[in-house]
């Protein structure tokens, strides 16, 4: 019997708007490829107005945000922000992430994750967290069991 094909699930990668770094993007992707995602990359420096567009039209099942630069605190809460306001149901319930280096000091701000999830996110990851909690977070938010390249068992 053949397994039944069906769509892996989306994610929409970015960085804050006012990180250019590029590494940490390649490095998600091919992470989330390999545990059977289909990713959009939309690059560093994304503007919050296109990041926001992007979701209405790519309709992804998560968004994951990274931050290098220390300033994810700041553009993640407006992003987030600018997200959840906007009034398109789509847009409210998509879950999205954030994670990496959320202020200039890094892991010395614990807080700052606490704060981002109250403005929104449906989970945030602080600068040297688990990769396995991010992926058991991603499951549970995409319901993509792990491995699977858009194949239902």
């Amino acid at each position: 019997m053949r397994p039944i094909q069906s769509r892996a699930k989306r994610i929409l990668l970015s960085t804050v708007s006012s990180d250019s770094h590029t590494w940490n993007l390649v490095f998600l992707q091919l992470l989330l490829e390999e545990r059977g995602y289909e990713v959009v990359n939309l690059g560093p420096c994304v503007p919050d107005a296109e990041l926001v567009e992007q979701v209405r039209v790519q309709r992804p099942d998560a968004v994951v945000i990274s931050s290098v630069n220390g300033h994810g605190h700041i553009d993640g809460r407006r992003l987030i922000r600018t997200l959840r306001a906007d009034g398109d149901p789509a847009l409210a319930s998509v879950p999205v992430m954030i994670g990496g280096k959320l202020g200039i000091q890094g892991a010395a701000q614990p807080h700052l994750a606490d704060e981002l999830v109250a403005e929104g996110f449906d989970a945030v990851f602080t600068d040297g967290a688990d990769p396995a909690e991010f992926g058991t977070a991603l499951q549970r938010m995409t319901g993509q069991r792990p491995g699977i390249r858009g194949v239902a068992a």
